[in-house]
C-alpha cells in the first residue's frame, strides 16, 4: 500500500514539476526522510499524507487511489504461475508470507526508532 501511495506522490511531483526537496521543505523535514517515504522504507502517516495532499493541491483520495494497471512486481507472485506442484506453490506462499512479515517488522522497528529520536529531542 505504501509503495502505491509513494508512486502516486512521485507521479504528482513529476507532473507538477516539483522536487522531493520542495516536498521536504513543505513538510518541515529533510530530503532523506521524504526519500525514505517515497521508496517504501518509511511508512507515511495520516498527518503527513494530509500535508502532502495539501502541498500538491489534491484530495487524499488521489494519493491513495489504486491503479487498475498496477503491475505485480513481487518476485514470489511471478514464480507462482510457473510452478507445477502443489508443494512448490505452498513453499512460495510461505516465502511470500515470510517476506511480508520481515518487511513489516523492519518498518515497525524503523518507525519505532524514529519516534524514540523525536521524544529524545524534546
Amino acid at each position: 500500500m505504501n509503495t502505491m501511495i509513494a508512486g502516486n506522490i512521485l507521479a504528482l511531483l513529476k507532473k507538477q514539476n516539483k522536487k522531493q526537496t520542495d516536498l521536504a521543505d513543505a513538510l518541515g523535514t529533510n530530503k532523506q526522510t521524504v526519500n525514505k517515504m517515497l521508496n517504501g522504507t518509511r511508512m507515511i502517516n495520516a498527518i503527513e499524507l494530509k500535508s502532502i495532499a495539501e502541498y500538491l493541491g489534491v484530495k487524499m483520495e488521489e494519493l491513495t487511489r489504486i491503479s487498475s494497471k498496477q503491475a505485480d512486481t513481487n518476485v514470489v507472485h511471478a514464480f507462482m504461475g510457473k510452478v507445477q506442484s502443489e508443494q512448490a506453490k505452498q513453499a512460495l506462499r510461505i516465502a511470500d508470507e515470510l517476506s511480508d512479515m520481515i518487511l513489516f517488522h523492519k518498518r515497525v522497528r524503523e518507525n519505532g526508532n524514529a519516534m524514540m529520536v523525536a521524544w529524545e529531542d524534546d
